[in-house]
């Protein structure tokens, strides 16, 4: 919500997993007819439904790309701002998805996100669990690890919006945040 509402007209918006497109639909009336969202989804049954959707919700400032959130299928320094709502933590390898993000953003453009992210190792037994994977947590590393590594990809003024207790309290939090390519 946090990054829905911050969007100007004009701008183009890059979702990471975009899904079905929800996210990029809400998006769609922010950046009108002069912006452009883009959602990148690396499954093809979730870009057919997002295709579809967009045909039939009208929607003409927005098309999905398949790719992998490690290797954005963008132009360098062609995005105002990127979204994602519990993608990153998911990804192998979050320093290339920050280094990509970071990548592919103009000068001055902005990775506002969600995400899950943990305040204490998970135990061995947990981390396997197939339940905390779809509940976006045994893929989530330590807060203070994921916000170095948005650092180490260049970003900064990186500012948490809000946390949330998640899935499992003791363990993770949900966060909402902001970060600039300067």
């Amino acid at each position: 919500p946090v990054a829905i509402a911050s969007l100007q007209e004009g701008e183009v918006v890059l979702d990471l997993g975009s899904g079905a497109g929800f996210d990029a639909f809400l998006a769609s009336p922010k950046v009108g007819k002069t912006g452009k969202v883009i959602g990148v989804d690396m499954t093809d049954e979730m870009l057919q439904k997002a295709k579809a959707n967009a045909t039939k919700g009208g929607y003409t400032n927005v098309e999905f790309r398949k790719g992998d959130i490690e290797d954005l299928p963008v132009e360098e320094s062609s995005i105002d701002v990127i979204i994602s709502n519990c993608v990153i933590n998911l990804a192998p390898n979050k320093g290339k998805v920050f280094r990509e993000a970071y990548r592919a953003l103009k000068a001055g453009g902005r990775l506002m996100a969600s995400d899950v992210v943990l305040v204490q190792p998970l135990p061995d037994e947990l981390k396997n669990d197939e339940e905390l994977f779809v509940g976006c947590v045994s893929g989530a590393i330590l807060k203070q690890d994921y916000l170095k590594l948005l650092e180490k990809a260049g970003f900064s003024d990186i500012s948490i919006h809000k946390e949330t207790p998640a899935f499992l309290p003791d363990y993770a939090l949900s966060i909402t945040y902001s970060a600039f390519k300067q």
